[in-house]
């Protein structure tokens, strides 16, 4: 069953309107919006743009955790009482991010039902697909993984411009080689899937969901 948030709250209407402590703030692509061990102190929403989650290990090692795309929620431990950024955030194209004061949006979600409603499930669907995209990680093909982060990443209707990404981060995004991404990439275009210039594609058609798995497969006993 798909989550869906109640139609009778819009985030955007209820972020935007007059008396929310708020502010916009602008970043470049691969500018960081927060650090891992950062103070936690606001919650942010996507107005424009797309951020990747990354976690380092002790030891170095980075994992990029999640891609997120407009009108998507981030930072949100801090509602939790999490007081320093588990996580790194930042820009993987121009963004327009939303900074929201922890501690009014912990007042407006005591207050206003029908905002919590919307939070709660706009954030139970976002882990349900970070629980997906791990699953599809272990256990998918690369091609399946290339066509699955292609979709995440792009916009959510017909045959749609995919924003430009760094060159390698796509292919690390779906936990492939670049020489793997771009293999892949000419066979979608091939296929009528995507269109591509060599870089970065530049169009995504929805028939690329008859590669992507609609639930996970049971793993053999």
């Amino acid at each position: 069953m798909r989550l869906t948030p109640t139609r009778r709250f819009s985030a955007e209407s209820f972020l935007y309107s007059t008396g929310v402590a708020r502010r916009i703030v602008a970043y470049r692509p691969d500018e960081a919006v927060f650090r891992q061990g950062d103070p936690s102190e606001h919650l942010l929403f996507i107005q424009d743009g797309a951020v990747k989650l990354s976690a380092r290990s002790n030891s170095g090692r980075q994992a990029i955790v999640a891609m997120l795309g407009p009108r998507e929620f981030f930072g949100e431990g801090c509602l939790a009482g999490q007081p320093v950024r588990g996580v790194a955030a930042t820009a993987m194209t121009v963004s327009a991010i939303l900074h929201v004061d922890k501690e009014h949006m912990l007042n407006v979600l005591r207050s206003k039902p029908e905002v919590s409603d919307f939070f709660i499930v706009h954030m139970l669907a976002r882990n349900m697909r970070i629980e997906e995209d791990l699953i599809d990680h272990l256990f998918s093909s690369d091609e399946r993984r290339l066509a699955r982060t292609l979709l995440l990443l792009g916009p959510k209707s017909g045959q749609e411009p995919l924003a430009p990404l760094p060159r390698g981060t796509l292919a690390k995004m779906a936990g492939m080689t670049p020489s793997h991404a771009d293999f892949f990439m000419k066979k979608f275009r091939r296929l009528g899937l995507i269109g591509f210039d060599g870089k970065n594609p530049v169009t995504i058609n929805r028939s690329l969901l008859r590669l992507v798995p609609s639930r996970p497969r049971k793993m053999d006993s």
